[in-house]
């Protein structure tokens, strides 16, 4: 053998040198002769060299080598393709991981865990589907093409076409070597997992990632392997699945060391791998025990449980013996081998024992799953799972990434346990259900701790403690989400419910959490520490328990399958006896604890109510004895006090966890799996049990009793005096709701949804999602398939109205709502609906306040407020009627009767709520009345104990007068000054009656409870000699040494309840005689009329019924009516009941108080606002009325909003105005046309930003500058187009030394502001408005206003003159420049900030940066920008005229002020003052044109409104106003001129010639060239241009001029602006500036040129302007400006979302070429961005912050793909604004959780895009944080 080896080896050797390709061909060609065996040995030489599992894996020569082998002499690339050509596959399969966005549709879905691919879904027809796009959690697959999962209707195009039969059969040499080579390439790798597993407990580090990281490209290569298709699966399944192959190459070669390690380390690991050790079993040996009868299993509750408590104190891993031993017991299911360690038999198995053992590595999970498209692959593949349960729960526990892990594991199971056919086949083959019952008990049973439920030492009961890491991770939930996945599967249903042992397991299983996370009421001092544990404890019921429990119900909806249910009843009670036992309960509760979590009462409760329900079973042969229904409906009842008790404040020492159970319970997700079963069986108790018994039992346990007492003073052993009138409300709303919900009593699914749909609108106004989000689902919400979802939308249209979303000018966002129809609120308003569902007791109130405001606007009840409507019920189910005779008891009626007299005397803690529930209570028992039973009469035993009725009818007891009660009062109380005896005028008759009260006690409820439990226990119980209790003990209920000592006394009563009624009714009404005798008849007339309205309509709508229902109760009435009785004087105790004046008028009047004296102050403040904003509007000074006759002689005053005081302005003391300064790019993002820049969503489409006014004005500068001196350049432009500073004010005023000192005081503030303080921000105080610098005000006295304003006739070369004087005295200015005065510091200080609040690139445009120059320009620019904001945010055009809402904020006129005193500085250089080029012809040329020394810009180049406002600001202030318009005109002149080169610019040559020819006209005077020019225009046959086309282009060209002369006109002298129409806009422009007569003749056309006005030859001066410019190079460009701009738009977004979110949310990020995490698009230029990506930080700065400064000079506006949201960033702050796309119900989907389509609300964008015009994101929107550049 020896000898043999070694050719074959240097065989090997040679094969390796060779290149791998040709190697591949040769061998190739070897193994397909007909003997190949030569060359299999060949390959297998090769193979053992290559894939040798010594090797490090990370080398990946051997990888190489296997891609050759397989794909031959083609290149893997091109083998891949051909095979993929035979890919027989008709399902997609693509698998995808956590965070990937896929499709779910509910109309296409069988399973409700269908999932489609983006690709599949839009590539299916899914038009008017239920479907929605998620983020995938826990990763899936998509299933189009699988029709067990989903409907064929919805598979995509290419799965449609059932692809598989027509392909082509795979050629037999194709894949020859992947059969060869794939099963060592596979080992090798299992080699490699076994070789780097170590067991957690060992002491080597343990780095299970390391060895998974080395093997990525291995596993990557089989990866690629699945995705070519079908044909390559086949083979690979072949592989996996072939035993023999397993055994020849898994065991360790002997002669091979390391492969031996390997095994022995594989070995190791498989030992531990199943439930029970293996050391274990050789212990118990073969002694498995056998399975016995039922009550084996059912010992499991009982025996096992004492010694597993308390072991299980110190460990969790290692098993003590107490668990051993239940381990076992509960381990004898069917078969025993779930239990046993593992044994593997294919690379399979193999594969998926170590996934599990490394923890379900994301690589490994999503090879597996590519496979399943593989049929044979799906079942061995599922069938391994199946076995591997049991350790993968074991894995689970143990490990640190229990979350991950949990994902990872649905991520497998949902693919094989939502195919129905696959999870039977399972079920029979594997026992699937034995397994997931056995794993789920063996789970749990590792936490539990003994139950402290009422008999603390003696109780043998366990339950699960929740505040372990397994119940508080829902580590559970992966297990059980399978278990509820499998059951929801009939034929798997099924099977669970015909297998009895089975259900025993799962009621003990279910038995662990009967009774968890019990709370005990703190009675002395607070708890130190709030357990949290609670959330555990709702999330395991309702997932382990209630879930599973739907899932069942869902298959006992017929006849067929009433057996399933009786049996789960009939374990249900044994289950709960043996809980009973367990806890030691007999009838009566351990006080002061409650736990929410009875999950055995509620399955028998729900299979209870299903039997009845839609399987026609009868109640009695399904219910317990009587005895065991008084234990049954003990601790749910306890359950409902407590919720009493919690809302009363009893458990505040419990902490706020108790408020939260209290209100989860109730909450939407789990009100159909707690409150409503327990409900129902209270129902079911009750109408079953005793009726006398039930309502003590009731009273009693809402600790009661002692307060219904006919005497006004008692003593409560158990409730302070303030908790009793909530627990007297708490019970007597829990009867009502008792007796008049009928969620399981016989209401149709469909007016069940109806109702809740209504009490959850009366509510609230809802969103669709919130509606749809608090309507309980039922069954399985999880299911995601809402039965009856059909229905949804056609109830909700049936009962609310659709509100459109509408948006707020608070800067609130509205969504669309759906608020209830008029007809609900009239006809179905149901308050105790929406009492039993409501989570915050506030909710009752708001239903409340809207059903009134609803009567009040219909005008159904306009006094006072109203009561809760009374709502007629659906009748009941036949089975269910004993529940009417609780309101037919006597007990009842004696609680109403004895309720009735304390409200009408006011004794203490009576409130309307109480009244109002009693007189429910009353209508409820008239409307429901009891058919008489005949046996009442056969035992008159029954009466005979209790004399205060004659009978159990509410009808016949209401008009039952009661003349004499006997009390037990504290002697100190007020009827015990009253003489003993009744008075002797009563008959005997009366005296005898008095003998019978002697009796009748109402307080005897307590006693009576007991006798009856009594009377019960007797009839079922032979041995009641031992039950019966002594009769004394319930006498003595109150506990010995209570203070005063109690004495009896007689109460002379004589009234009925009708009488009573009667009485409160003109107690109400607060009018004697309120109902006169014949009221009765009145009423039949109107018999509506008692609907709606308050107490005293509710007792007249009760009168009304007894009245018609029974002559006797006519009668009675008629009789009372017609006594006229005198005032109510209650005997003796009238002071007390003038004193407890009822609390809650007392609140509704102090309520009543403060509303007023709100009001008041909001209307104070109102006027107060008003006066504030006209005093101190903006332009105070400039305000005054020209018109005005009389002429103030004062200073203006400003107030000042911090210390309130009124002055001037002074040197000393400034005032300032309250402003915000910020950077804007609005006014640079403009653009020529209208339409906005649409945002791309393909790769064609693409933004350009060069045509925007900042780009245009950037590249004119430039242009100047490489031509012209630097120093005129910049005084020849503005800039601030981007980055510009826009100053705006809320008006307000205030001293700066108060300001300084509030900024000290919020800089204390430790309290965090929104803003930051010390970068100046601030809010008004006044309005709140955020702000952050003050402008000060010039001190000025109005009298130089009159001066400013004179008209003067002076000509016009006069004024030319004096300005050209003012200009040379610039050193003058009213301030003293020589002394600091405060003034001018402050002005120093705001000209810094002005410069502080843009960057330094926004006003560094001259060659030499910080020259004055630069600062120069910059600061006339500031005015600019102002002035160009203005227009922009009055349209564009100054048409409409008037003082617009922007000018009443705009502060222009102080900003002149503070700019002109900071331009003062700098003088002009009066050689180049374009004063004097404008106004005369220089005699020389003024440059001997030095050859370095660069020209001055020509004039024709200068920018009007530039120079205008250059001069405006650097003459002496105040300008007077003719040399203000002394200054329009002349530069009007010019910009007509550049108007007119312009326009020649464009002319056409032969035009231009023309043109020239007319030159002579020149020196006519310069009005009639114009005409003349025209003329001859006119004439040019050739010619483009009409006269009105000239005219039109010269107006336009001189529009933003006049326009902005204008607005600075009125700014400074006040002048007000009048309206025009748009097309007289120039004349009406030129008018108001005087360059023209105000009044031109209509009839002429209005021509530009005649608004010049020369000073002197115009041919000269323009020849001048001409000479400058020519022979200069870049005339045309820089002649032609095109001066007018469209008004700034955000880009143009598409309709559907969609659109935008499948381009973007893909896309890679241009730096790093990654998807970024969170994609964002900048709306104003489109471009796109990371938010919070490291990878495009520059300079610490995080992208959209980045971009927002150099977007928008610190403004951004980005819409965050992935979440449909917008944010704002403003400078250091930003804010989440809102979304633009909302779905078709108007509502926001914020980060796409619903997924549905949304589209553009217009509307929205609209307030958006109007906000960033404008400025006012700081002051609209609220909440604003500091993004520390992290964005």
């Amino acid at each position: 053998v020896q000898s043999d080896t070694s050719p074959e080896c240097m065989m090997a050797a040679l094969l390796l040198r060779r290149d791998k390709k040709s190697t591949a061909a040769h061998l190739k060609s070897d193994l397909n002769r007909t003997d190949n065996s030569s060359g299999v040995r060949q390959l297998q030489e090769l193979l053992d060299s290559v894939l040798n599992p010594e090797k490090p894996p990370a080398d990946t020569e051997a990888l190489d080598w296997c891609k050759c082998l397989i794909a031959g002499e083609e290149g893997f690339e091109e083998f891949c393709k051909t095979v993929r050509s035979y890919d027989n596959a008709t399902l997609c399969g693509l698998v995808w991981t956590a965070n990937f966005v896929a499709y779910r549709c509910r109309t296409c879905g069988i399973s409700p865990c269908m999932s489609l691919c983006a690709e599949c879904f839009n590539n299916g027809d899914h038009t008017g589907h239920d479907f929605n796009m998620f983020r995938s959690q826990a990763g899936g697959a998509c299933d189009c093409g699988d029709s067990n999962v989903m409907r064929e209707t919805g598979f995509c195009r290419r799965h449609r076409l059932r692809t598989g039969e027509n392909v082509p059969s795979v050629p037999r040499d194709l894949l020859l070597m992947s059969e060869m080579v794939l099963p060592r390439f596979i080992i090798c790798i299992i080699q490699y997992l076994r070789d780097g597993y170590t067991e957690p407990d060992t002491s080597a580090e343990r780095d299970l990632q390391k060895v998974l990281q080395q093997l990525e490209p291995q596993i990557t290569f089989l990866e690629e392997l699945t995705k070519m298709g079908g044909a390559m699966r086949t083979v690979l399944t072949k592989i996996l699945t072939n035993q023999q192959t397993f055994k020849d190459l898994s065991m360790g070669q002997e002669e091979n060391v390391f492969a031996k390690k390997n095994y022995e380390n594989y070995l190791s690991a498989l030992k531990n791998s199943g439930l029970v050790s293996v050391e274990e079993k050789a212990q118990t040996g073969a002694a498995e025990p056998t399975r016995g009868s039922e009550t084996g299993a059912l010992g499991l509750l009982g025996a096992a449980a004492p010694s597993s408590s308390e072991s299980n104190k110190e460990d969790q891993d290692g098993q003590s013996i107490g668990q051993r031993k239940r381990v076992k017991l509960s381990s004898s299911t069917k078969d025993p081998s779930i239990m046993d360690s593992l044994k593997h038999k294919c690379f399979l198995e193999e594969l998926l024992f170590w996934t599990i053992k490394y923890e379900f590595p994301q690589k490994m999970v999503t090879f597996l799953l590519n496979m399943l498209p593989d049929q044979d692959y799906k079942i061995t593949f599922t069938k391994t799972f199946v076995q591997h349960y049991a350790f993968i729960m074991k894995t689970l526990m143990k490990s640190q990434e229990s979350d991950t892990m949990s994902n990872r594991i649905v991520h497998i199971s949902v693919q094989l346990f939502s195919n129905e056919d696959l999870a039977r086949h399972v079920t029979e083959e594997c026992q699937l259900l034995d397994i997931m019952v056995t794993v789920l008990l063996y789970m749990m049973e590792s936490c539990l701790i003994k139950s402290e439920l009422q008999d603390e030492e003696n109780s043998r009961h366990v339950v699960v403690n929740c505040s372990e890491a397994l119940l508080k991770n829902n580590t559970y939930w992966p297990l059980v989400s399978d278990f509820i996945n499998i059951l929801s599967h009939q034929s798997v249903a099924k099977k669970f419910l015909e297998d009895h042992s089975l259900l025993m397991l799962w009621m003990s299983f279910v038995s662990f959490f009967q009774g968890m996370n019990l709370n005990k009421r703190e009675l002395s001092e607070h708890v130190e520490f709030e357990s949290q544990t609670y959330y555990a404890a709702f999330a395991a019921e309702l997932e382990a328990c209630a879930q599973p429990m739907w899932g069942l119900l869902t298959h006992c909806k017929v006849k067929e399958t009433q057996e399933y249910t009786k049996t789960v009843v009939r374990y249900c009670l044994e289950t709960l006896q043996i809980w009973f036992d367990a806890i030691g309960f007999v009838d009566e509760l351990a006080p002061n604890q409650v736990t929410f979590h009875l999950p055995l009462h509620r399955y028998y409760a729900m299979f209870l109510s299903k039997a009845v329900k839609c399987q026609g079973l009868d109640l009695e042969s399904l219910l317990p004895d009587q005895e065991m229904l008084m234990r049954i409906m003990v601790h749910p009842l306890q359950i409902q006090a407590s919720l009493s008790e919690i809302h009363s404040n009893m458990w505040v020492r419990n902490g706020l966890q108790i408020k939260g159970q209290a209100m989860t319970y109730v909450q939407s997700h789990f009100c159909n799996s707690m409150i409503d079963p327990d409900i129902f069986l209270l129902q079911v108790c009750a109408s079953r049990l005793d009726p006398d018994y039930f309502i003590s039992s009731v009273f009693e346990r809402f600790k009661v009793v002692d307060l219904l007492t006919m005497a006004s003073v008692h003593q409560n052993t158990a409730l302070d005096g303030e908790q009793e009138r909530p627990m007297l409300e708490g019970a007597l709303t829990f009867l009502v709701i008792l007796s008049s919900l009928r969620i399981h009593l016989g209401m149709a699914d469909d007016e069940i949804l109806r109702a809740e749909m209504v009490s959850q609108l009366c509510m609230n106004d809802r969103t669709h999602s919130s509606l749809l989000d608090l309507i309980p689902e039922n069954p399985n919400p999880k299911s995601g398939i809402v039965p009856g979802s059909c229905s949804f939308e056609e109830m909700l249209s049936a009962v609310a109205d659709f509100k459109a979303p509408v948006f707020e000018l608070g800067g609130s966002m509205q969504q669309g709502m759906y608020t209830p129809k008029a007809e609900v609120w009239e006809k179905e308003f149901d308050p105790i609906m929406v009492i039993l569902r409501t989570v915050y007791r506030r909710d009752v109130q708001s239903a409340m306040d809207r059903y009134s405001a609803f009567l009040k606007q219909s005008g159904m009840h306009t006094t006072g407020n109203p009561w809760p409507p009374y709502k007629e019920r659906t009748p009941l189910h036949p089975c269910y009627k004993g529940l009417d005779r609780l309101l037919h008891c006597k007990t009842l009626h004696i609680v109403i009767f004895t309720l009735l007299y304390k409200i009408w005397l006011d004794h203490s803690n009576m409130s309307e709520h109480v009244l109002c529930m009693v007189l429910y209570l009353i209508e409820l028992g008239l409307d429901n009345q009891v058919e008489e039973d005949k046996g009442d009469e056969v035992r008159p035993s029954e009466h005979c104990h209790d004399s205060w009725f004659p009978g159990t009818n509410l009808l016949s007891n209401l008009h039952h007068v009661i003349n004499y009660v006997r009390v037990r009062v504290p002697e100190t109380a007020p009827e015990v000054k009253r003489e003993r005896e009744p008075p002797a005028s009563t008959s005997a008759e009366a005296s005898n009656f008095g003998q019978n009260v002697r009796e009748a006690q109402v307080f005897s409820l307590v006693a009576e409870r007991r006798r009856k439990f009594q009377e019960i226990i007797n009839r079922s119980s032979t041995e009641a000699s031992q039950a019966v209790r002594p009769k004394s003990s319930s006498t003595r209920w109150v506990p010995p040494g209570t203070p005063p000592q109690l004495v009896t006394e007689i109460l002379e009563i004589h009234e009925s309840m009708l009488s009573l009624l009667i009485k409160l009714h003109q107690k109400l009404s607060a009018k004697q005689n309120s109902l006169s005798a014949t009221w009765l008849e009145d009423m039949d007339a109107n018999p509506n009329r008692h609907a709606h309205g308050d107490g005293i309509t509710a007792i007249e709508r009760i009168l009304t019924k007894a009245a018609t229902r029974s002559h006797q109760s006519k009668r009675s009435i008629q009789e009372i009516c017609g006594k006229v009785f005198p005032p109510v004087a209650p005997k003796k105790n009238s002071p007390t009941a003038k004193k407890t004046m009822d609390k809650e008028e007392r609140r509704q009047r102090a309520r009543e108080r403060q509303q007023k004296l709100l009001a008041e102050f909001a209307s104070r403040q109102k006027s107060f606002m008003e006066t504030a904003m006209d005093v101190e509007s903006p332009d105070t000074e400039a305000a005054m009325d020209l018109g005005a006759s009389e002429v103030k002689e004062s200073e203006v005053l400003y107030d000042c909003v911090i210390c309130g005081q009124s002055g001037p302005s002074t040197e000393d003391r400034p005032t300032g105005l309250v402003v915000l300064l910020q950077a804007s790019s609005v006014l640079g993002h403009r653009c020529k046309s209208d339409e906005a820049k649409k945002l791309p969503t393909t790769d064609e489409e693409r933004i350009y930003p060069a045509d925007t006014c900042g780009a245009a004005h950037d590249v004119r500068l430039a242009l100047m500058q490489s031509f012209f001196k630097d120093s005129s350049c910049l005084q020849s432009v503005s800039i601030g187009w981007d980055g510009g500073v826009y100053v705006q004010t809320c008006g307000h005023t205030l001293h700066i030394d108060c300001h300084k000192s509030y900024m000290e005081s919020l800089r204390n503030d430790q309290v965090m502001q929104g803003f930051s303080v010390d970068k100046g921000e601030f809010t008004c105080p006044l309005c709140r408005q955020f702000a952050n610098s003050v402008l000060p005000c010039r001190p000025g006295r109005s009298t130089e206003v009159v001066s400013w304003h004179m008209p003067s006739n002076k000509k016009t070369s006069v004024l030319v003159k004096e300005v050209e004087d003012l200009q040379e005295q610039l050193g003058f200015f009213p301030v003293s420049t020589t002394t600091e005065s405060n003034l001018s510091k402050e002005m120093e200080l705001v000209i810094k900030d002005i410069k502080n609040t843009t960057q330094r690139k926004y006003m560094d445009y001259g060659k030499n940066p910080g020259s004055p120059d630069n600062d120069f320009l910059f600061m006339y620019s500031v005015a600019r920008t102002n002035l160009e904001l203005e227009l922009v945010h009055r349209g564009g055009n100054l048409c409409s005229g008037g003082a617009s809402g922007a000018a009443k904020r705009s502060c222009l006129n102080q900003l002149f002020h503070v700019l002109a005193m900071h331009m003062r500085l700098y003088s002009i250089d009066s050689a180049y003052n374009p004063w004097t080029r404008l106004t005369q012809v220089p005699c020389v040329v003024p440059y001997s044109c030095l050859d370095d020394e660069r020209p001055d810009v020509p004039m024709l180049f200068r920018d009007c409104p530039s120079l205008l406002i250059i001069f405006v600001l650097t003459m002496p202030q105040p300008l007077r106003k003719e040399h203000f318009i002394c200054l329009v005109r002349m530069l009007y002149n010019l910009q007509y001129t550049q108007a007119l080169a312009a326009l020649s610019a464009k002319f056409s040559p032969e035009e231009r010639q023309a043109w020239s020819t007319s030159g002579t006209l020149k020196k006519c005077p310069f009005n009639t060239i114009c005409a003349l020019l025209l003329c001859f225009l006119s004439q040019l046959s050739s010619s483009v241009w009409s006269p009105q086309s000239i005219e039109y282009s010269l107006q336009q060209f001189c529009l933003p001029y006049l326009r902005l002369s204008c607005l600075l006109q009125h700014h400074l002298y006040g002048d007000n602006l009048s309206g025009c129409p748009e097309e007289e806009e120039f004349s009406g422009l030129a008018g108001c500036l005087g360059l023209l007569d105000p009044a031109p003749q209509p009839s002429n056309p209005m021509y530009s040129a005649s608004c010049l006005d020369w000073t002197v030859s115009a041919f000269d001066l323009m020849s001048q302007w001409c000479s400058e410019v020519t022979g200069l190079a870049d005339t045309q460009t820089l002649l032609v400006q095109d001066l007018q701009w469209a008004s700034p738009h955000l880009l143009h977004l598409p309709d559907n979302y969609n659109t935008i979110f499948q381009y973007y949310h893909k896309k890679a990020c241009t730096a790093c070429k990654k998807v970024p995490k969170d994609p964002a698009l900048c709306l104003v230029c489109g471009t796109f961005v990371c938010l919070k990506g490291l990878c495009c930080k520059q300079h610490g700065i995080c992208e959209c912050v980045w971009h927002s400064q150099h977007c928008g000079a610190a403004t951004g506006i980005f819409l965050l793909i992935n979440a449909s949201v917008i944010i704002i960033i403003r400078g250091h702050r930003f804010c989440l604004w809102g979304s633009v796309y909302l779905d078709a119900h108007g509502e926001e989907d914020r980060d796409l959780r619903r997924g549905k389509p949304l589209f553009l609300c217009v509307e929205r964008y609209r307030v958006l895009e109007q906000q960033w015009v404008s400025h006012t994101f700081d002051h609209i929107n609220k909440r604003w944080g500091p993004h520390y550049n992290g964005l």
